[in-house]
């Protein structure tokens, strides 16, 4: 979500989040339109690669990283472990910088996953609360159940208020900073640096071209996915609106774009709703994004109530859409494609 605009109403919310989990068997479809239920808040969601598994950041006060098995629809909590404590291992070479691991007021945000060999991969996590900063785990899905070792952190600097990260092929990664209206790389020799041409650009989610050649922004007020070129001198920036307002973008397998998110009366309703107070007139969109050839193609429409509230994030898992959401909603929504 836009983070500064919005912050006051997420705090507010985050405290009714206990109120608002059904049990497994309230997990009904309604119409075409199935759930995953269970996390809170689902915020962000990202696929491990080469397995059944869908990660899920939780964007609570007390918030988590879980997993979602996309073979029988159940949950799993990795990050904090419940009733144990979570793995580590601090790549110090990587993240020298980094204090240490910290489980206190995780606040989980934007997720993104650099795909490994061998069944390891590495996760990238926004995370809000005691820090700001992008938390970085090593994801083993060789087991049963995925496993996360928790590996070493950046810390945002003054100012900036994280929401989206992406990983660089160089074995860096970048975010967007809402708080700031622009995008930043952070890179192991030399820290955090803003992405030039990003300034004012109103980001929230952000993905990398498959050539790693464009950044592809989602433009909340904007409405709009803006290409936004990357080591290009003069800087090249292009719209393409989608006509709602953006707040995840994730590429599908075939390389275009989802884009998620929703349309409201006006920023209070949306607050309204995150606030648990009313959400009438939002609607939850997603659509597909070909960047190269500048078309849209509108793929979910779904109207917030109380089994989809705040639509924020979308992926494709299989055949389906997953839909993720805020405003104290505990289901992902699965919607066949068309």
């Amino acid at each position: 979500m836009m983070r500064q605009v919005l912050r006051a109403a997420l705090l507010t919310a985050a405290g009714l989040a206990v109120l608002a989990a059904p049990a497994a068997a309230q997990c009904e479809p309604d119409g075409d339109v199935e759930f995953v239920c269970g996390p809170i808040s689902p915020e962000d969601l990202i696929a491990i690669p080469d397995s059944p598994w869908v990660v899920v950041a939780s964007m609570v006060d007390d918030g988590y990283l879980s997993a979602a098995d996309s073979r029988d629809y159940e949950t799993v909590r990795l990050f904090p472990a419940e009733g144990a404590t979570s793995a580590s291992r601090h790549d110090t070479a990587m993240y020298g910088g980094c204090p240490g691991m910290t489980t206190e007021q995780f606040r989980a945000h934007g997720v993104s996953v650099r795909p490994g060999e061998g069944g390891l991969h590495t996760l990238y996590v926004v995370r809000h609360g005691e820090r700001e900063s992008v938390e970085v785990f090593e994801v083993d899905a060789r087991g049963e159940t995925p496993a996360l070792t928790w590996i070493g952190c950046a810390v945002a600097p003054e100012g900036l208020g994280l929401n989206a990260v992406v990983p660089l092929p160089d074995g860096g990664f970048a975010a967007t900073s809402p708080a700031t209206q622009d995008v930043w790389e952070w890179h192991a020799d030399g820290g955090w640096m803003r992405v030039p041409g990003s300034e004012e650009i109103g980001p929230n989610g952000l993905e990398l071209s498959p050539d790693g050649e464009w950044y592809l922004v989602a433009g909340y007020a904007s409405q709009s996915v803006i290409k936004l070129s990357r080591g290009r001198t003069p800087v090249e920036k292009e719209a393409i609106e989608v006509g709602f307002n953006i707040d995840n973008v994730h590429l599908a397998p075939d390389g275009t774009l989802l884009a998620a998110g929703h349309t409201a009366p006006g920023i209070q309703r949306v607050i309204e709703c995150m606030q648990r107070v009313t959400c009438e007139g939002i609607t939850n969109y997603v659509a597909r994004v070909d960047v190269d050839a500048g078309t849209v193609e509108r793929l979910f429409s779904y109207p917030t109530n109380d089994l989809l509230r705040l639509g924020t994030a979308a992926i494709q898992v299989g055949d389906e859409l997953w839909v993720g959401g805020i405003a104290q909603g505990t289901r992902i929504a699965r919607a066949p494609l068309p």
